[in-house]
């Protein structure tokens, strides 16, 4: 079998993100546009925002195959990750992230662009992954995120 080509992981994760609107030829067209597209949290995931200077040293702590998406708009110093719909109550007392409400939109660029310097740092794949809110809480915490003992052996 053959391993996805660039384009198609793309494609994949933007058909996902375009999925995850309630009008995804909507998205595609603003896309089309080299604009960002306004996709509503709440459905298929929720945003935990974080600001770039102390989330992204966060970001690195924790492994590529355990991140889901994470958006990043360097000129407001913002960091986005994709979080389940349950994160809230696993970081409520992360005070360095903020859980935004359902119904809140992340601006999002296609998955292979940067549009008005917001960019991927972790691209949607098509998978569907979400960061798991209990590794993000870690990734904050003094020693970062490590994995279970019984898991490391």
């Amino acid at each position: 079998m053959a391993l996805p080509t660039f384009t198609q992981q793309y494609e994949a994760g933007d058909a996902w993100l375009a999925n995850s609107c309630a009008h995804p030829n909507l998205v595609r067209d603003v896309w089309a546009s080299r604009m960002l597209a306004p996709i509503p949290s709440g459905e298929e995931w929720l945003v935990a925002e974080a600001r770039l200077a102390t989330g992204y040293p966060r970001l690195v702590r924790i492994r590529a195959e355990q991140r889901g998406p994470v958006l990043a708009d360097p000129v407001m110093d913002v960091l986005w990750w994709l979080v389940p719909l349950h994160a809230p109550e696993k970081l409520a007392d992360v005070r360095q992230l903020a859980v935004k409400p359902s119904g809140w939109s992340l601006h999002c660029p296609p998955t292979g662009w940067q549009i008005e310097g917001r960019m991927w740092i972790t691209r949607p794949d098509g998978s569907g992954r979400l960061t798991d809110p209990a590794v993000l809480a870690a990734a904050f915490g003094p020693g970062g995120y490590r994995l279970p003992a019984e898991a490391s052996r």
